[in-house]
């Protein structure tokens, strides 16, 4: 029987950053990808870009578009494609709701992050609507305040 994995046993590879900035993420998943082993090896050395990538839903299937893995050095006679569509594995009844989230207005999916799990890669998916810029700025100045507020709390404790 396989022991259960805990967060500690996740390697991080890449974090998406600025999937939180630009959407307001409403719920997440967590799915597999079919990949090469060249590609394997890449993520493995972190040479990876997910800041452009998105999900789309085609004939029942969850395909991870333009993720940016780097050729594998070593594999040079037999090189993966850079920006190929990725396959992602996931429960009928979530490609479902990814379907049903997208083919409403204004929503879209886009990695989270990519990490290892039990010596598999996963990509956590966040759906959600694109921010506007007034919510960005709130969201700046909500951070700023949090960090003044910080450290005024520093400063009266010394």
């Amino acid at each position: 029987m396989a022991k259960p994995t805990t967060p500690k046993d996740e390697k991080l590879i890449v974090k998406n950053r600025r999937a939180t900035f630009d959407y307001e993420i409403d719920e997440r998943f967590e799915a597999g990808m079919v990949l090469s082993g060249s590609e394997v090896k890449s993520m493995r050395a972190g040479k990876v870009d997910i800041v452009d990538a998105y999900v789309q839903v085609d004939r029942g299937e969850a395909w991870l578009k333009q993720l940016f893995v780097a050729p594998f050095e070593q594999a040079s006679a037999f090189p993966h494609e850079t920006r190929r569509s990725r396959k992602l594995l996931l429960h009928a009844r979530e490609i479902a709701e990814i379907h049903q989230g997208l083919a409403r207005g204004g929503f879209t999916v886009v990695p989270m992050r990519l990490y290892f799990k039990g010596g598999r890669v996963k990509v956590e998916l966040g759906m959600g609507k694109g921010k506007k810029t007034f919510d960005k700025r709130a969201d700046i100045a909500k951070r700023d305040a949090d960090r003044d507020a910080r450290v005024a709390s520093r400063e009266t404790r010394r």
